[in-house]
C-alpha cells in the first residue's frame, strides 16, 4: 500500500485551513483509493480532528510553520516515515526534504507587496530577512515539486513570470470552492436583532494588501444609513484600523466583528446589502465565492483574479482610488444592480478540486 502524507499543521487556520479542511473531508470520503494517508497535525489540533476512513493515520507534530524545528525535527519525522508522496499546502516546509512531493501555491502576494511587518512582534530587519528566506524557500519548493497546484490561472501566470516559463508544464490549476461548513450551517438569526439588514460587509484579514484602510476612508465619506461591518481577526492590523476609524469619528458606522462562527457568516452573507472586497492582490478569493452562494452582491477591486473568478458578475472599482471606491458604493446604493451567480456557484467546488488532485497524485504513485 502506498503512503501519502498531507501536511495539515494549518488545519484550523483561516484561508489555508479552509482549504485543508474541505480537501481532507472529501479525501476521507474516498475509501476506494487503497492508500495510507498520513495526516500531520499540529499538537494543539490533534485531538480535535477525526477521520472515518480506516486508512487515515494522524501524527502529532510539535513543530510550527516558519520555525527552526520545522527544518530539523519535522524533516527527520518525514524522512523516517518513508512516504511515497507528500503534499505541502503551504510554502513553509523542510527545505532539505528530498523525497517526492507536491505543493500548493495559493498566492504570491508576499513577494509583490512588502508590508514591512507581519505582526506587532516583528521588527523591520527580521521582516525583510524572513521575506528573503520566503523567496528562497518558495523557489526551491516550486522547482523540485512534482506538481504545483494553484487555485487560479492568475497565480500560475505569476509563478511563470517570476520563476520561468519552463515551470508552466508542471503547474496545475485546481480552483477551490464553497466551504462545506457554511453550506451545512444555518444562519445565526439572533444577529438580526443587533444588525438588521442595512449593512455592507468585508470578510477577511486586515493585512495592508487587503486595502481595508482605503475602504474605511472611502466609506466614511458616504452619507447613508447603511453600516460597514468588518469581519475578521482581532490582531495587530485590526487594532491599527480601529485607531483610524476612531480618528474619523466613524465608530457608530464602521464596526468590527471578530472571529465569526460559520452560523454568523451565513447570517452576514444572507442579509448584507453587498460584500465589499478592496484587495490589491489575491490568489483566489474564498469570501467572494461564498458570497455568491448566498446570493450576496459583490463590490470589489478590478484586479485580474476577481475578473477571472467572477467575470462581469460584480461591480468593480479601482482599488487604488479612494474616490472610485466611494462612487461605486454610492451608485450601488442608488441602483441595487442584480448579478447572475448561478454559473459561478456551479463552477467552483472543493469536491471537484479534490477529485482533480487525486487524479494528479496517481500520475506519480
Amino acid at each position: 500500500m502506498k503512503r501519502i502524507g498531507i501536511d495539515a499543521r494549518l488545519y484550523f487556520q483561516t484561508g489555508i485551513g479552509t482549504y485543508l479542511r474541505n480537501f481532507l473531508y472529501y479525501l476521507d470520503e474516498r475509501s476506494d483509493l487503497n492508500w495510507e494517508i498520513v495526516v500531520y497535525l499540529f499538537k494543539d489540533d490533534f485531538e480535535r480532528v477525526r477521520f472515518k476512513n480506516k486508512f487515515f493515520l494522524k501524527k502529532k507534530i510539535f513543530d510550527r510553520w516558519h520555525s527552526f524545528s520545522e527544518q530539523i525535527r519535522f524533516l527527520s519525522i518525514l524522512n523516517n516515515d518513508h512516504l511515497d508522496l507528500i503534499h505541502f499546502p503551504y510554502f513553509s516546509f523542510p527545505f532539505f526534504y528530498r523525497r517526492p512531493f507536491v505543493c500548493t501555491v495559493h498566492d504570491l502576494t508576499p513577494l509583490f507587496f512588502k508590508t514591512g511587518r507581519a505582526s506587532a512582534s516583528v521588527n523591520l530587519f527580521n521582516y525583510y530577512l524572513k521575506s528573503f528566506g520566503l523567496k528562497i524557500l518558495l523557489k526551491r519548493q516550486i522547482r523540485d515539486s512534482l506538481i504545483v497546484f494553484t487555485p487560479s490561472k492568475t497565480v500560475k501566470n505569476q509563478i511563470v513570470y517570476l520563476f520561468g516559463k519552463n515551470l508552466s508544464s508542471k503547474i496545475t490549476v485546481v480552483s477551490e470552492g464553497i466551504n462545506k461548513e457554511l453550506i451545512e450551517e444555518k444562519e445565526n438569526k439572533q444577529l438580526r436583532n443587533i444588525f438588521g439588514n442595512d449593512f455592507f460587509i468585508y470578510v477577511g484579514n486586515y493585512y495592508p494588501h487587503k486595502n481595508v484602510e482605503r475602504l474605511i476612508k472611502a466609506f466614511s465619506q458616504i452619507n447613508c444609513r447603511e453600516k460597514l461591518i468588518l469581519i475578521g481577526p482581532n490582531d495587530f492590523f485590526s487594532k491599527r484600523l480601529a485607531i483610524l476609524i476612531n480618528n474619523l469619528n466613524q465608530n457608530q458606522r464602521i464596526i468590527f466583528y471578530h472571529r465569526p462562527k460559520p452560523a454568523d457568516l451565513v447570517f452576514f452573507y444572507k442579509n448584507a446589502q453587498a460584500l465589499i472586497h478592496p484587495s490589491l492582490s489575491e490568489g483566489f478569493g474564498l469570501p467572494l465565492i461564498e458570497a455568491t452562494y448566498f446570493n450576496c452582491p459583490i463590490i470589489a477591486s478590478n484586479i485580474p483574479i476577481f475578473k477571472e473568478i467572477l467575470g462581469k458578475n460584480y461591480l468593480s472599482f479601482n482599488p487604488y482610488q479612494e474616490f472610485d471606491i466611494k462612487d461605486k458604493i454610492e451608485w450601488f446604493i442608488k441602483t441595487h444592480p442584480k448579478f447572475d451567480n448561478h454559473k459561478i456557484i456551479k463552477k467552483y467546488s472543493f469536491k471537484r478540486m479534490t477529485e482533480k488532485m487525486i487524479t494528479e497524485y496517481k500520475k506519480f504513485i
